[in-house]
C-alpha cells in the first residue's frame, strides 16, 4: 500500500487542492491519482491497479465524511473524473509488460490529461461564446466557472447583460456578479423567487453543470432544475456548459437517486438546508457546450461510450 493512502496524506492532499477555486474538482482528484502513481511500491499492473482504485474509495469516502471541503458542490465530478482517469490507466497497463515503464508512462500521459481537462475550459468558451447574442441578456445560475470563462470570451466581441439568480442557500450569485462586473457586463442580481420573473426579460439561461449523466441530464446547484423548468415554460433555451470530465455514468430518473448529495446549510439562511444540487432531466435542456463539441442531450450516451471505449 502506498505511503499515501496508509498515514492520510492523500486525504490531506486532496483536500488542499479543493481550496484552489481555480482547480476544477475532477482534476483535484486526478493529481491526487498521479501522486499515488508516483508513490507507489507496488510491483504488479494489478497491485497498482487495487491501489488506485482504493485511492479513489479513499476521495470519494473523504467527499462523503467532509463534505463542508466540497463548498456546496458534490462528489459526482470526482466519481467522474477518477473513473475516467482509472479507464485511461487501464489501457496503458494492456500496453506494457515492465511496471516501471509502465509507472512512467502512466505519470507522463496522467499530467498530459490532467493538463488537457484544465484547458477545456478554454475550448468550450471559444466554441460556446457565439451563442451569446450582441444585446442579449442572459439569466445565469450557479458559479460556474466554465460559464464565466465563457460569457468572458463573449464580452471581447458583445455587449450583454447578465440576471444573476441570488443561489441560495449558498448565495453564489453574489460573487458571481462580482467577477461579470469585471467583465463591464450590466448585472442583475435576482432573488431565486423571483426567477419566473425575470424568466420574461431573458433572451437564454446558462448554467454549468457538477455532472453529465448518461441520458444527457445534468446534475448541477440546486435550483437549477427550477429555472430550467421556467425557461421551458416560457420557450427560453437553456445551455449547459461542462467539461467532458464531467460526463458521468450515472441515471438518474428522479431527486431520489441523488444519495451522493449531502443537506447544504446556510447561516445566512437562518439555518434553512437545501440538497446541494438537484437533477435537471434532458427535456429541459437545448444544448450542452462541451469541449467535444456542441451536443444535444440525445448525443451525450455515444460520447459516453466513445470515452470509456
Amino acid at each position: 500500500m502506498s505511503a499515501l493512502l496508509a498515514d492520510g496524506r492523500l486525504e490531506a492532499e486532496f483536500e488542499k487542492l479543493l481550496k484552489d477555486d481555480a482547480l476544477a474538482i475532477p482534476v483535484a482528484a486526478i493529481q491526487c491519482l498521479l501522486a499515488v502513481i508516483e508513490h507507489s511500491a507496488s510491483k504488479t499492473m494489478m497491485e497498482l491497479d487495487e491501489e488506485l482504485r482504493g485511492a479513489q474509495r479513499a476521495l470519494l469516502a473523504f467527499c462523503a465524511a467532509r463534505p463542508e471541503c466540497l463548498r456546496g458542490r458534490t462528489a459526482i465530478s470526482v466519481r467522474s473524473g477518477s473513473e475516467l482517469f482509472l479507464r485511461h490507466a487501464t489501457r496503458t497497463f494492456l500496453e506494457f509488460e515492465d511496471i516501471d515503464a509502465c509507472r512512467r508512462t502512466l505519470l507522463e500521459r496522467g499530467s498530459h490529461f490532467a493538463a488537457a481537462s484544465e484547458t477545456s475550459r478554454a475550448a468550450i468558451a471559444e466554441k460556446g461564446h457565439t451563442f451569446v447574442r450582441d444585446g442579449a441578456t442572459v439569466l445565469v445560475h450557479g458559479a460556474s466557472r466554465v460559464v464565466l470563462a465563457l460569457l468572458a470570451r463573449a464580452a471581447e466581441a458583445r455587449d450583454f447583460a447578465v440576471l444573476v439568480t441570488e443561489g441560495r442557500p449558498g448565495g453564489a450569485g453574489a460573487a458571481v456578479a462580482t467577477e461579470l462586473a469585471k467583465l463591464g457586463a450590466p448585472c442583475t442580481v435576482v432573488a431565486d423567487a423571483a426567477v419566473a420573473s425575470a424568466m420574461e426579460r431573458a433572451d437564454l439561461v446558462l448554467v454549468g453543470a457538477e455532472g453529465v449523466v448518461e441520458n444527457g441530464g445534468v446534475v448541477n446547484q440546486v435550483g437549477t432544475l427550477t429555472v430550467a423548468t421556467c425557461a421551458k415554460a416560457m420557450r427560453k433555451p437553456l445551455y449547459v456548459a461542462a467539461e467532458s470530465f464531467k460526463f458521468a455514468r450515472l441515471f438518474p430518473l428522479s431527486q431520489r437517486d441523488l444519495p451522493e448529495t449531502a443537506d447544504y446549510v446556510s447561516r445566512a439562511n437562518g439555518g434553512a438546508a437545501a440538497p446541494a444540487c438537484d437533477y435537471t432531466p434532458p427535456h429541459f435542456i437545448s444544448l450542452l457546450l462541451t469541449d467535444l463539441g456542441v451536443l444535444t442531450p440525445a448525443a451525450v450516451s455515444d460520447e459516453l461510450i466513445s470515452l470509456y471505449q
